[in-house]
C-alpha cells in the first residue's frame, strides 16, 4: 500500500494534529473531532456547521474560517461524523443568533445532523438545516436516497457564509443556501478508482482503458462505464447532462472540480472544453473556480458544478474569505 501514513487506524487524527499546526487561526480539537475558527463564536453573527466524512479534503475542515464555515466535523474516511460532533461544534460556534447546519445528502449525514439538531435545540440553540443534493447523475445511489450532494456544498457554505458574515439573520441565511443548491446542479466522472487506507486497495473494478461516467464521491457508480473519452468528449457529456437538467437564464458560477488525483495540467484543459461547450450553449460565465475542492482521496477524474446567481448571489461570492481551502478579498 503506497500510501503516506503511519497506520489507517490513525489516518484522520494524524491528519487533524497537522491541519492544527498549519492553521494557528483555527482550534483543532483532534480528540473530539471538531474543527473551529479560532474567533468563535462572533457576537451577533449566525453560525455554519458542516461535515462530513474525511477524504473529500479540503471540504469541509479546509473551509472553516471568516466568511465561510464556523466548524467542521470530519468523520472517519467515508463514513458520516456522529451527533455528538455536531453538536459540541454547534455549542462552540453560536452566537445567539442561531446556527445552519449544511447537509450533502447522504444518509448517515442526514440521519446524524437530524438527530444533532433535536439535542442542539434540546440546549436551547437555534438550528436550521439545508440539504445540498446538486449531483444529476443518478437518483439513488450506495450512500443516499435522491440525488447526492457533491460540488454544490462548496457554493452554499461559500454564499450562506458570506452572508452570515454580514449579520443577517438565520431565516436569511437558510434562504439563500437553499436559493443556491436550487440553482446548482453537478457531474462528475472517474478515470481511476478510489483507494481508502483501511482497504488498501482500489474499492471497485475500472479497468484501463476505460471511465466511470456519473461517478459519486466515494466511488459510487455511475450512469454508465465507457471507453475513454478525450477531455472535449468528457466535457460534452457532463455539460449537456447539466442543462438537461437545469435550464439556464441567468449568469454561472462555474467549478472545475478534481477528485484528488488529477493535475492541474489537466483540469485547466478540461476546463477550456467545459467553457467551450458552455459558449455553445449560450451560457454566461459569471465566475470561474479550477482545482482540487471536494476530492475523493486518490481518485483520478473532474467533476463539473454550475450555479445560477443573480447580481446579489455574484456580490456575496465576491465577499472576503478567509480559510485554509479559499481565500480571496483578504
Amino acid at each position: 500500500m503506497r500510501m503516506l501514513i503511519n497506520v489507517p487506524e490513525s489516518v484522520v487524527a494524524d491528519a487533524l494534529r497537522g491541519m492544527a499546526a498549519a492553521h494557528p487561526e483555527l482550534t483543532v480539537d483532534v480528540e473530539n473531532r471538531v474543527i473551529v475558527r479560532r474567533d468563535a463564536p462572533v457576537a451577533g453573527e449566525v453560525a455554519l456547521v458542516s461535515g462530513g466524512g474525511s477524504g473529500h479534503e479540503p471540504l469541509h475542515g479546509g473551509f472553516v474560517g471568516p466568511g465561510m464555515l464556523s466548524a467542521a466535523c470530519p468523520g472517519e474516511v467515508f463514513t458520516s461524523p456522529v451527533p455528538d460532533q455536531m453538536v459540541r461544534a454547534a455549542a462552540a460556534v453560536d452566537s445567539g443568533a442561531g446556527v445552519l447546519f449544511v447537509v450533502k445528502n447522504y444518509t448517515g449525514d442526514v440521519l446524524n445532523f437530524d438527530m444533532a439538531a433535536e439535542l442542539a435545540e434540546d440546549e436551547g440553540i437555534r438550528i436550521a438545516k439545508v440539504l445540498v443534493d446538486d449531483d444529476v447523475a443518478v437518483t439513488d445511489s450506495l450512500y443516499t436516497a435522491g440525488r447526492r450532494g457533491t460540488g454544490a456544498t462548496l457554493f452554499v457554505e461559500k454564499l450562506a457564509g458570506a452572508a452570515a458574515a454580514e449579520g443577517r439573520p438565520l431565516e436569511d441565511v437558510e434562504s439563500i443556501a437553499r436559493q443556491v443548491n436550487a440553482n446548482s446542479r453537478s457531474f462528475g466522472v472517474a478515470l481511476s478508482a478510489v483507494t481508502t487506507p483501511a482497504k488498501g486497495s482500489p474499492t471497485f473494478d475500472l479497468p484501463p482503458g476505460e471511465l466511470e461516467l456519473g461517478i459519486g464521491i466515494h466511488g459510487e457508480p455511475g450512469r454508465e462505464r465507457r471507453a475513454m473519452m478525450t477531455s472535449g468528449e468528457i466535457a460534452d457529456f457532463a455539460v449537456h447532462a447539466i442543462l438537461d437538467d437545469m435550464p439556464v437564464r441567468n449568469p454561472v458560477l462555474l467549478l472545475v472540480n478534481g477528485m484528488g488525483a488529477t493535475p492541474l495540467l489537466e483540469l485547466y484543459g478540461f476546463n477550456a472544453e467545459v467553457q467551450r461547450v458552455l459558449r455553445e450553449r449560450g451560457v454566461p460565465i459569471a465566475r470561474t473556480l479550477v482545482g482540487n475542492y471536494v476530492t475523493s482521496l486518490d481518485m483520478a477524474g473532474a467533476s463539473v458544478t454550475l450555479c445560477q446567481v443573480d447580481e446579489e448571489l455574484l456580490r456575496l461570492w465576491d465577499a472576503p474569505v478567509r480559510t485554509p481551502g479559499l481565500r480571496w478579498g483578504v
